[in-house]
């Protein structure tokens, strides 16, 4: 029987766990990863039976444990880097976007940097400045680093392995707040390539697009509309840099209208990306403009204030309404 049902978290460990036990080169780095198995467990048990060579606790030096994690991989190992939270990654910017994104073309393509690195982030935790952010724009606009976002334990399970077979470094966010929810996973069936879009629910009358955590929100704001009657599609981009835009064209070719939904501010985000080009490529399909639901542009807010800040189904359907007024 291949198919089980697990949380995000345990979905996560299951797929690294396969990724070591295929190759022997595949080393995990990170700060409390090993005998505590990270602060969300996503690690639990790996060190024990791989051992302190294989799963390694790091320093608290976020620059130091990316630019070591280049030297390995330039000495043929496949690191994968845990970001414990997603506002601790900027000590390592410099590293990411100056010399992990831009080696392998420095070295004309002779040169593969097979790095993954892990990025847990989004609100929806109750947590503390630093601790709830979503920065995925700052590597998708950096050429050089593949960018991805699991939204279910099945994807999170079988994209983790694909990201660190990929011989380019990949950015791998992954959506806290989904750690805990269930999902299914086929260990026998792949599903759709890692930079794969995929339409996660059928519908008539507009479609609704996002990414990692946001996509059980639009699927909750789908099934309201759906007793309202309204028919939304909804669109899981999954991958951020490449964005695979012929599933979500298609769908807005066939709806007409579209909203895009994400936990980031607003302002030059990937949403207004995504917007442009799908008004660029399915312009005389629209029926009104493309909406765009996001965070405020504001730092990231005290926890109580949190549902304020993030967007929810109300404010999905608040801009449902908006395009179909059109």
């Amino acid at each position: 029987m291949t198919l089980e049902t697990m949380p995000f978290a345990k979905a996560m460990n299951a797929g690294l766990r396969r990724a070591m036990e295929d190759d022997s080169h595949v080393l995990l780095m990170g700060e409390d990863i090993g005998p505590l198995g990270g602060v969300f467990r996503v690690t639990e048990h790996l060190h024990r039976d791989f051992g302190g060579d294989r799963v390694i606790d790091t320093p608290l030096a976020e620059s130091g444990i990316v630019g070591t994690a280049i030297g390995l991989a330039m000495a043929g190992f496949r690191p994968v880097v845990e970001i414990q939270f997603d506002g601790f990654v900027f000590p390592a910017f410099d590293q990411i976007t100056t010399q992990l994104a831009k080696l392998t073309n420095r070295h004309e393509g002779s040169l593969s940097l097979p790095v993954v690195i892990r990025i847990p982030y989004g609100g929806h935790i109750g947590a503390i400045e630093h601790h709830q952010e979503s920065p995925e724009a700052y590597f998708a606009h950096t050429p050089g680093l593949r960018v991805v976002s699991p939204s279910t334990p099945h994807d999170a399970y079988w994209m983790i392995q694909e990201a660190i077979r990929s011989n380019d470094p990949v950015i791998f966010m992954e959506p806290k707040s989904r750690y805990w929810q269930k999902g299914e996973v086929d260990r026998a069936d792949a599903g759709p390539p890692l930079h794969a879009s995929r339409v996660v629910r059928k519908g008539s009358d507009i479609t609704l697009a996002g990414h990692g955590a946001m996509v059980s929100v639009l699927l909750q704001a789908a099934a309201i509309a759906e007793g309202e009657g309204t028919s939304c599609e909804v669109v899981d981009l999954r991958s951020l840099s490449p964005v695979d835009y012929d599933p979500l064209v298609e769908s807005v070719r066939s709806t007409g209208r579209m909203v895009w939904a994400q936990e980031a501010p607003g302002h030059t985000s990937l949403g207004g990306e995504i917007a442009a080009t799908v008004t660029e490529r399915a312009f005389f399909s629209l029926e009104a403009p493309v909406m765009r639901v996001s965070g405020f542009d504001v730092p990231f807010p005290p926890a109580k204030l949190e549902g304020a800040f993030l967007p929810d189904a109300d404010r999905v359907l608040e801009a449902v309404d908006r395009a179909l007024e059109y």
